[in-house]
């Protein structure tokens, strides 16, 4: 029997770039792993490769973590053509209580993964960090690639300041993911070549989306822009992924991003959900 597409249409097999990857976290019970399953649409996939994310994946990825965490959130990874950009979909939005996915997006353009289309899903209330090292995982699976490691490890430092930002300045996630995005466009379009100039371009980029921060988060900013300013990055490439994130970005939210009533009204709603979370990966 074919699988359908959402409009009706067969779902073919990709012969040239392969099937979907769906990553399952680790500590799933059968129940909620068919929970996900449902949430990621897998029985309209005609074949797809199925592959679990472990704490031991955990350390691989990101330094200094501990093996023993525990995973839940899960994701489901389709490799697009080159030029494509990344496409996140978060389809249990309620259940990915920190990362949005235009963090997500950001974060896996620093670790070097472009060109794929990522939907994103957890059976109950989890920050989502997880999800991001099925990803990793995934990736390296389906194309055969090997994620440079100190790139993945600031990757996951970017997801940490992102939503420790977003939570302590009250301010959006959106616009924190654009204040993200604006300072790594300055970052490889200017080239700076000290931590001094690193802190000027995250200083504008704060002033100019009129973000104030408290000097430990700003230190924390500065901190890991300057990291990624010496990774090992084709900036000039980077630059133009960022502008096509900036684009989507731009489209999605629109005028929207401007009534911050409406923001920190759901801010608010999805804050009752989350229960003080002692680690990232509870």
């Amino acid at each position: 029997m074919n699988a359908l597409a959402a409009d009706g249409s067969v779902n073919a097999i990709n012969e040239k770039l392969g099937v979907p990857i769906v990553v399952y976290g680790g500590n799933l019970s059968e129940e909620e792993k068919e929970t996900v399953k449902v949430a990621l649409q897998v029985e309209k996939e005609p074949e797809v490769d199925e592959i679990t994310v472990t704490g031991e994946d955990l350390v691989k990825y990101i330094k200094n973590s501990n093996s023993s965490s525990r995973m839940y959130s899960s994701a489901k990874i389709t490799r697009e053509e080159e030029g494509a950009g990344l496409v996140i979909s978060i389809v249990t939005p309620e259940n990915i209580t920190e990362v949005t996915s235009e963090m997500y997006a950001n974060a896996m353009l620093t670790a070097g993964i472009e060109d794929a289309s990522v939907e994103i899903a957890a059976p109950k209330p989890v920050t989502g960090h997880s999800a991001l090292v099925g990803i990793y995982k995934a990736y390296e699976v389906k194309t055969g690639e090997t994620l440079d490691i100190e790139r993945t490890d600031v990757a996951n430092d970017e997801l940490s300041v992102a939503t420790q930002i977003a939570e302590n300045a009250n301010v959006t996630d959106e616009q924190i993911a654009e204040l993200l995005t604006g300072i790594k466009q300055q970052i490889a379009e200017l080239n700076p070549a000290t931590k001094e100039e690193v802190e000027q371009i995250v200083q504008d980029q704060l002033t100019k989306l009129n973000i104030e921060l408290s000097e430990q988060d700003r230190q924390l900013l500065v901190d890991l822009m300057n990291r990624i300013s010496q990774l090992d990055i084709d900036f000039s490439k980077l630059s133009d992924q960022l502008s096509d994130l900036t684009t989507k970005f731009e489209e999605k939210f629109g005028d929207i991003m401007q009534d911050e009533g409406f923001w920190n009204g759901v801010k608010d709603f999805f804050n009752k959900l989350i229960d003080t979370i002692s680690s990232w990966f509870k």
